[in-house]
């Protein structure tokens, strides 16, 4: 019964003793990072589709800090995402060539799919599910939009659809806003 306590309590030692080396160790070597590019990585989809041209949306977001990179390139973050970088980094952008689709997924025809397996390699989420030589469906869930398997499929099965509207996903319209100018105040004579 001794033994069994001293090996314990050496066991606990030796994990203390290595997490205190290793936490101080981290704060020391700690890397520090841009806080533009930080807050420019929170803004972006997450994704990691590519699409960009980059690995990542870290790594995207890590161009743009450094200007490298134009704010159009995002495909899953559309033209909100433009807006929303433009007004970040004070850089015009050109929205018209951009459409506001809104958020879509892949969507798979049953009786085109030949179960070729090409759009499951290419899918970075692990949204489709289905063997070889047999049918595909898609995990709307887990689905982020990239479209990527679109491009992939030999018999054009796969195609983008607008997720439905449902209680769980509606919205309130924004109000609009008049370029009316104000009218005047009524000033009364005394």
């Amino acid at each position: 019964m001794v033994s069994m306590l001293i090996a314990v309590g050496s066991l606990t030692l030796i994990g203390l003793t290595l997490g205190t080396v290793l936490g101080a160790a981290a704060r020391k070597f700690a890397v520090k990072e841009d806080p533009l590019e930080e807050e420019l990585k929170a803004m972006m989809p997450g994704s990691q589709c590519g699409q960009c041209g980059y690995a990542g949306c870290s790594q995207y977001a890590a161009a743009l800090a450094k200007g490298e990179a134009a704010i159009t390139l995002c495909a899953p973050g559309g033209k909100p995402l433009v807006e929303a970088l433009s007004a970040k980094l004070g850089v015009a952008a050109d929205l018209s060539d951009m459409e506001d689709k809104g958020p879509e997924h892949a969507y798979i025809i049953e009786d085109l799919c030949i179960g070729c397996t090409r759009c499951i390699r290419e899918c970075s989420t692990d949204a489709i599910m289905g063997a070889n030589k047999l049918m595909h469906t898609i995990i709307v869930d887990a689905c982020h939009g990239c479209s990527k398997c679109v491009k992939v499929c030999p018999t054009d099965a796969i195609v983008m659809v607008q997720y439905p509207m449902t209680l769980a996903n509606w919205h309130w319209p924004k109000p609009e806003i008049e370029n009316t100018p104000p009218k005047p105040a009524l000033v009364h004579a005394q």
